[in-house]
């Protein structure tokens, strides 16, 4: 008996030793194995959620806020075809909540107007085409890359400038410091340039990026700014001389504007846009507050889901992986 009793004491203690050592392995999982992480939707009080978020990560975000009616967004025109795309794939698994893209619905105002919006709490995301600046990131915002995008150069077709620009030739003729077409080698006439609207996100960053946070001139001849986000006018007023931006999704397979390279690289090849050779590319965003509804995390979870990069990738964006 006395064996049989000692038998069982040693058999608990070298359960009690396994699963401690067991638990042991377990609670060191997430720092030892990459990407093991799991994902918590109620951070610490005290944790800054303000931030661009990496290109691949998945933000912690408080879900704690009631599911809305209607999931509403709004923002960049840049991302119009992707965000459209997302909400049709979004509705076929989530048929029940309806999803709107601007103010009114099928209207979006632009980068800088969504955000905004986002903080004054008329919608629950923001489509952004340039990061956070300091003062939204200190407002408490949340920037979550969906896809990568390049920042097309066009000019007419019937242009008869056929070469490509620098990027300080190019920062040149948006300073409306090169006025003549000659002066990179073409022919002897005024370049129009057609700038973007201030409202706009990709004016935002062309302006970071080409003019190194220059402001960009006003009251020049032959230098027009757009009162308006829209790209389509754009294309359409550049003429034989003009010159203009957009996103490359907007402006490729268009056949009335020459896409110019830029440092000889052309922003139509994805493989440019991934290894960094293009000069003007970036990532484009989904912007919301830290404590957001379980419907509002589930849209941004599916943009970054494989299927989601798919939609990315047919709409003529880059996925991040």
């Amino acid at each position: 008996m006395a064996n049989k009793n000692r038998e069982t004491l040693i058999l608990t203690l070298a359960l009690v030793i396994t699963g401690g050592i067991l638990a042991g392995i377990w609670s060191l999982r997430d720092k030892i194995l990459p990407g093991s992480e799991q994902v918590s939707v109620n951070p610490a009080p005290n944790q800054n959620l303000s931030q661009n978020v990496i290109p691949g990560q998945i933000p912690k975000l408080d879900t704690s806020l009631p599911n809305p009616q209607v999931l509403t967004m709004d923002g960049s025109v840049t991302m119009v075809a992707i965000i459209k795309q997302l909400q049709l794939a979004y509705s076929l698994a989530n048929p029940a909540l309806p999803t709107i893209y601007g103010i009114p619905d099928g209207q979006p105002n632009g980068t800088n107007a969504g955000i905004k919006n986002l903080l004054n709490d008329k919608v629950a995301i923001a489509a952004s085409s340039r990061p956070l600046k300091p003062e939204e990131i200190q407002a408490g915002l949340v920037a979550i890359p969906i896809a990568r995008d390049a920042i097309a150069v066009a000019v007419g077709v019937n242009n008869p400038y056929q070469g490509g620009l620098t990027m300080e030739q190019l920062r040149g003729i948006f300073q409306g410091k090169i006025t003549n077409w000659s002066e990179v080698g073409g022919p002897n006439a005024p370049i129009r340039v057609i700038n973007r609207s201030p409202d706009s996100g990709t004016q935002s960053f062309f302006r970071e990026v080409v003019l190194l946070g220059e402001a960009f001139p006003t009251n020049l001849p032959n230098y027009t700014t757009a009162e308006k986000d829209e790209t389509t006018p754009l294309l359409r007023a550049l003429g034989d001389n003009g010159i203009t931006y957009s996103t490359v999704s907007q402006i490729e397979g268009q056949k009335t504007v020459r896409i110019l390279p830029i440092n000889g690289f052309l922003p139509t090849d994805r493989n440019s846009i991934k290894n960094g050779s293009y000069p003007i590319s970036r990532p484009v965003y989904l912007v919301v507050k830290p404590k957001v509804s379980p419907a509002t995390k589930n849209f941004i979870d599916f943009a970054l889901s494989p299927r989601g990069q798919e939609v990315v990738a047919r709409v003529g964006f880059v996925p991040l992986q």
